[in-house]
């Protein structure tokens, strides 16, 4: 079995230390001062050499060559995420006594130390308050913020940073010749980009690349890693701030029949604006909000159904006077001059017999036209397929439309409360106006008359059904 790049690459001394500059003088200058501290503490993002540095500085320390094939008796690794009991830490207090069997000093490497929990935080300061003059601590954690402030402080704190792009794709550079991979500096650029600034996370993407066994272009970096290409992104992105929903979604559709995944689409299109924010591109306040609804994408339930309800609400509010103004202005009247007519003269009437009340005459509900009749079917469709529950209900629904006043009328309270909720409510609204192209606004009232466009399947007769039936004044069963 070959080794990972990212093992066979790791620096085997301080000097080899890429991208950590700052702290690589710092610790070299103590080492030849001989100002050497009891306690460590290295915080930093993930894949930036924290461990690696603390094992070199561990060596360092005691002056034995480095080889992180032998494991050294003085020098003990523990991980916290899995050592995190009060327990572990008590037997590591009872044992800082023993004096190193070889080495000057006995050093401890606390990996994860943020996974500790607060007793054995607890026990750790007693040991950091007091070491024996034999003892050393580095820990390493990638974040900080979870520490108590009285382990912090009894620490000399060394604070890492992301590894710089062009930093990563020459370090890339040396690996790929040293490896006889053929390897575009376009293809390089983007594995640096996609390693976040963790140069074991980017050399190990240039180690899943590599199997390709040929001429490595971006393409196919985009392929392994499913990213976008900048053409689609961008096409994205014209569509939402000046497009319609219609575009958003055939764009959509596009990136679904390449297999992209929507968490990574949100991602890069996050860069895009933000790209764009920066250099004044489009309307500030309207990529700052779309900016940070991208940010939620990631973390959503369903990130498909968020991604789209988040382009086409930005792409809505980008225009909505003119698309209100649109659906909702009245026809033009025609103004026309009249002479003024002469003052009337009163003149007396006879009584007239009262005429007998006419019953009320009953006025027919507004059709529905065949554009809305589509756009209600396409969303309750649309409902169906994330939302089934919500589906169910909402089909009971007999629907009025008055520009983009939408009325919703249910036969039954039950149907008309939980189609009511805001959460439903904002589904309902988010998708309809999709549909049709332009910001509405729903009313769910109750109608013991109302009947909905799409006929509910009959219920099989049972008593159960019968019984659910005369609880919550419905029964239908869903496909």
């Amino acid at each position: 079995m070959g080794q990972a790049l990212y093992r066979k690459y790791r620096s085997k001394s301080l000097s080899e230390i890429v991208g950590q500059e700052h702290i690589i003088s710092t610790l070299q200058n103590a080492l030849k001062k001989g100002n050497i501290s009891h306690a460590y503490l290295f915080t930093g993002p993930r894949g930036v050499g924290k461990t690696s540095i603390a094992r070199i500085l561990a060596h360092e320390i005691n002056q034995i060559p480095y080889d992180e094939n032998v494991i050294h008796i003085d020098i003990i690794e523990i991980d916290a995420a899995s050592n995190r009991r009060i327990d572990e830490i008590r037997d590591l207090r009872d044992k800082v006594h023993i004096a190193p069997t070889s080495a000057k000093y006995k050093v401890y490497i606390i990996d994860e130390v943020h996974m500790l929990t607060k007793e054995a935080f607890n026990a750790l300061l007693k040991t950091l308050e007091e070491p024996p003059a034999h003892v050393i601590f580095i820990l390493a954690t990638t974040e900080s913020h979870k520490l108590p402030e009285t382990i912090i402080s009894r620490t000399q704190r060394f604070n890492f940073k992301s590894i710089d792009p062009a930093k990563a794709v020459e370090h890339l550079k040396t690996i790929a010749k040293d490896e006889n991979l053929k390897v575009s500096q376009e293809a390089l650029e983007l594995i640096a980009e996609h390693g976040d600034g963790s140069f074991r996370d980017s050399i190990s993407l240039l180690d899943q690349v590599s199997s390709l066994g040929k001429q490595i272009e971006a393409d196919d970096v985009r392929d392994m890693l499913g990213i976008a290409p900048a053409a689609m992104i961008n096409d994205l992105y014209s569509s939402t701030v000046s497009g319609t929903p219609k575009d958003i979604l055939n764009s959509l559709d596009k990136t679904t029949q390449r297999g992209l995944e929507s968490t990574l689409i949100a991602k890069q299109l996050a860069k895009t604006v933000r790209n764009n924010l920066l250099n004044g591109v489009d309307d500030p306040g309207l990529l700052a909000g779309l900016l940070n609804d991208l940010i939620e994408v990631p973390a959503s339930s369903d990130p498909s159904a968020k991604l789209e309800i988040v382009l086409v609400g930005v792409n809505l509010k980008s225009r909505p006077q003119a698309r209100i103004a649109a659906a909702v202005t009245p026809a033009p009247t025609v103004a026309t001059t009249a002479k003024p007519m002469p003052t009337p003269v009163a003149v007396a009437k006879p009584k007239e017999a009262p005429k007998p009340a006419e019953a009320p005459v009953k006025v027919a509900p507004p059709a529905i036209t065949d554009d809305f009749n589509q756009a209600w079917h396409q969303t309750l469709q649309s409902i169906k397929k994330q939302y089934n529950t919500l589906y169910g209900v909402l089909r009971m629904a007999q629907p009025q439309q008055d520009g983009s006043k939408i009325e919703l009328a249910f036969k039954f309270p039950f149907h008309q409360k939980r189609v009511n909720e805001a959460k439903n409510k904002q589904i309902v609204i988010d998708v309809l106006s999709a549909q049709m192209g332009q910001p509405v606004s729903i009313t769910c009232i109750i109608n013991g008359e109302a009947e909905p466009i799409v006929q509910k399947p009959k219920a099989k007769d049972s008593p159960q059904l019968n019984a659910i039936s005369n609880i919550f004044g419905s029964t239908e069963v869903l496909e």
